[in-house]
């Protein structure tokens, strides 16, 4: 059964009482692979609160974020405080498979908290990815065990780029989002990353690792570690 097919039989036997339903992700976008699985966002009133559920359908994956019409703007509101817009994305882009009039409106919020980009990070917020990424830089700098290079490596390369996105207004993502993030604000900054990391795999070097850091770092006052203070 094609992915559209099997999105709408689901839609029909799983939610019949949902108010919209918009098909998402890679398979909507005819970009899936053997792993593609399909992305749902159901609205519907009949459920008590909103939920995430894992299905096996028609041969196919299938994942639902189900919502209400009172809930889905509080979702948006939180994603533009993390910065991580999955569900602005999957309403913005999807293909709508049902509708009793709400879609319309549910999609322009999407695509308007889109253009309007994530909440801005407080001073705050700023200093504590400093520090977060001063002390990654000190462990690696310091490390002498190249299994915990690995993972100190990754969560490096993980925090300067969520750093470089929200200090330009970015949005972020998870997993392949955030690679596709990045590309979005700077291709080049993304391959000086990976070959900083391909250059770290290869031969266990730092130093284009690090150095690529502090760059990123440098018109934000650069590392932070002493003077540093949160509450709570």
């Amino acid at each position: 059964m094609s992915g559209q097919d099997a999105a709408r039989r689901f839609v029909d036997e799983y939610f019949p009482h949902c108010r919209v339903a918009i098909w998402c992700g890679s398979a909507a976008a005819r970009m899936e692979t053997e792993r593609s699985d399909l992305d749902l966002v159901i609205i519907d009133d009949t459920r008590p609160q909103p939920f995430r559920a894992a299905y096996e359908a028609y041969g196919w994956p299938i994942e639902a974020f189900v919502l209400t019409s009172r809930t889905y703007g509080y979702f948006f509101e939180i994603n533009a405080l993390s910065g991580i817009p999955s569900l602005q994305r999957m309403c913005a882009d999807g293909v709508v498979l049902k509708d009793d009039g709400l879609a319309a409106s549910v999609i322009e919020e999407a695509r308007e908290s889109l253009r309007q980009g994530p909440a801005a990070w407080s001073e705050e917020e700023r200093d504590a990815a400093r520090f977060a990424i001063t002390e990654c830089l000190e462990d690696l700098a310091g490390s002498a065990s190249l299994d915990e290079d690995v993972f100190i490596a990754h969560r490096l390369a993980a925090l300067i780029v969520e750093f470089e996105l929200r200090m330009h207004g970015c949005w972020l993502g998870e997993g392949k989002w955030l690679a596709r993030s990045l590309r979005r604000h700077d291709e080049a900054l993304l391959q000086r990353l990976l070959q900083a990391l391909r250059a770290f795999h290869c031969g266990g070097g730092k130093a284009e690792l690090i150095g690529l850091a502090d760059r990123i770092l440098a018109p934000h006052g650069g590392r932070l570690f002493a003077g540093f203070y949160q509450e709570g």
